[in-house]
């Protein structure tokens, strides 16, 4: 009886100190994450239901909403196709300044977002080098939702990137090659064998992406304009109730966008475990 019940006990861990690292780590995250995320929801508490409502519905909040949902979407939709591409290029082809390429990847992350905006907003204003040329076809970019969404391309690109690189460096080759051999064109080489495999990463990529370009701030205030109901975003519109002293407005506005994410990556976080899930049982 005894040998059995010591067989079926759970083997202790080679290296100690989990009770240790596991309170560090929840200490940790109270401190970083979960208080200051209640302390929005305390906040907020103090409103009463018609004056939240009035705060989180109005035209001007609802038109940032807008904005600033949309434009992180379809920044990050498409930088999951060229960041895919990028990754692509890095990982399967060798040409002259490919190390120097590789490493402007990681310029958005280096590079402070008020320095990216100004510089943003100098290129693509109407007297800027490519604003000027576009300004004549009729197409407006600084001031405008199309220049947010350049702005948060640009920031966003690096989290495609570095998700989808690793994993095409580790993808065998030799599957591809006797897909080959045995008939399979490269277009449906890629999508039976190779697209599978990267789903779960350009899931990751875009939920950092998207979830990157609703809280960005820094690079967009300058190209954005700040137009109400046009181009103001909802982060802007946060600072500008912080610094009118409405507080609780700002803690509601910043509530509203916190559940709207948080259940945005929810369900990005499910589709990847489907996915991941898929590939195990195929």
């Amino acid at each position: 009886m005894k040998s059995s019940a010591s067989s079926k006990a759970k083997p202790r861990s080679i290296l100690p100190g989990f009770g240790i690292s596991l309170g560090f780590t929840i200490f940790y995250l109270s401190v970083l994450v979960i208080i200051p995320l209640a302390g929005i929801f305390v906040k907020t508490s103090g409103m009463t239901p018609g004056q939240f409502w009035d705060t989180v519905a109005s035209a001007r909040v609802i038109a940032s909403y807008k904005i600033s949902f949309m434009t992180s979407f379809f920044a990050a939709l498409i930088n999951l196709v060229f960041g895919l591409l990028i990754a692509w290029v890095l990982v399967r082809y060798r040409f002259p300044g490919k190390k120097l390429v590789d490493s402007l990847i990681d310029l958005p992350f280096a590079l402070p977002t008020a320095v990216a905006g100004i510089a943003l907003t100098a290129i693509y204003a109407p007297n800027g080098w490519i604003g000027s040329l576009l300004e004549p076809l009729g197409i407006k970019v600084a001031f405008t939702p199309l220049g947010i969404t350049l702005a948060l391309i640009f920031i966003g690109l690096p989290f495609v990137v570095r998700t989808v690189q690793p994993v095409l460096q580790d993808l065998d080759n030799e599957v591809e090659e006797a897909a080959v051999m045995l008939g399979a064109f490269r277009l449906r080489t890629f999508r039976r064998i190779i697209l599978p495999e990267l789903i779960p990463p350009l899931l990751t990529g875009f939920a950092l992406a998207f979830a990157r370009g609703i809280g960005e701030y820094g690079s967009v205030v300058f190209i954005s304009g700040n137009m109400p109901m046009k181009t103001e975003i909802a982060p802007l519109l946060i600072m500008t109730k912080l610094e009118q002293y409405d507080y609780k407005g700002a803690t509601a506005i910043a509530m509203v966008m916190l559940i709207i994410s948080f259940i945005l990556l929810l369900l990005i976080n499910y589709l990847q475990w489907r996915s991941n899930r898929r590939v195990i049982t195929e």
